[in-house]
This record gives C-alpha cells, structure tokens and sequence, in this order.
C-alpha cells in the first residue's frame, strides 16, 4: 500500500472517530453547556467544529506518514501505540466532559491526553519531522482547551 492511501486511511479513521465522538456528545453542548459558567476567552460553539476538522486531519496525516516508514521500522508500532491511546483520551475527553457531564473528571482525562500528546510528537519526531511539526497545533489546542476546561470546572 502506497503513502497516499495510508495517510487517507489514517485520516478518515482520526475524522470518522471524530464526527462519532461528537455526535455521541451532541445533546451535552445543548442541553448542558450552554447553561454553564464560561470564562471570558470562551470561543464561540461554532469554531469547534472546523478546529477539530483541521486537528484530526492533520493527526491522521501524521500517522499515515509514520504508518509509511513500515510497521517493521524500529519504533513505527510503539509510535502508533501511543498516537491510538492518545486519541482514545481524546474521544473519552468529551464523553467525559460533554456526555457525562463531569468537568473534573474531564481535566484528568485532558491533563492525560496532553501528556500523551507530548509523547507522540517526542515518537513521531524521531521517526518523521513532518509527523511531528505537524501536531503542534494540536498540542497547542488541547493546551488552550485543558485551561478552559480548567475554567469551566472552576467556575461552575
């Protein structure tokens, strides 16, 4: 298999995951968070949606690129493993947040994330600098969502 279809795999796998993921918490941004105390640098609902559309994919470019190095290059599946648990706290995040409805126990789930975030971009970076680069802004997202997070348990 070519890196074209890897990153498409990998990309419509991290989008798929996603829209899911969004779709299953739909009814908790309505129905919960609206009502909640924000901070004042709250974006606005509709940013979320392209935001996270431009993340997953890149993240799924990312892993298509590492994908391609081979499964039997030294350090592609540990590279892998830890970009799936990552993206699993991902998805939990907003079960946990929006599903749930449980802000403290979210920030755990987000502090967790961005840890493992770290340690992909650490993985990929030997692997593939373009990988790497490429989950900045990522990084930089979960950094921001993790101190509004922070914020709307505080405030609430």
């Amino acid at each position: 298999m070519g890196k074209i279809a890897k990153i498409i795999i990998c990309v419509v796998i991290c989008l798929g995951v996603g829209l899911a993921s969004g779709a299953t918490t739909a009814s908790g941004i309505t129905e919960w968070y609206a009502f909640l105390n924000k901070p004042f640098f709250n974006p606005p609902n509709w940013i979320f949606a392209p935001v996270w559309t431009i993340l997953y994919t890149m993240m799924g470019i990312a892993a298509g690129l590492v994908w391609d190095k081979g499964l039997d290059h030294p350090g592609v599946k540990g590279a892998l493993g830890i970009f799936t648990i990552q993206f699993i706290f991902n998805a939990m995040w907003s079960v946990v947040f929006f599903g749930m409805r449980q802000p403290l126990a979210a920030l755990f789930v987000i502090v967790t994330l961005w840890i493992l975030i770290v340690l992909t971009i650490k993985r990929f970076g030997a692997l593939n600098k373009t990988s790497s680069l490429l989950l900045i802004p990522y990084l930089l997202w979960v950094s921001f969502a993790t101190v509004l997070n922070f914020s709307i348990w505080w405030l609430n």
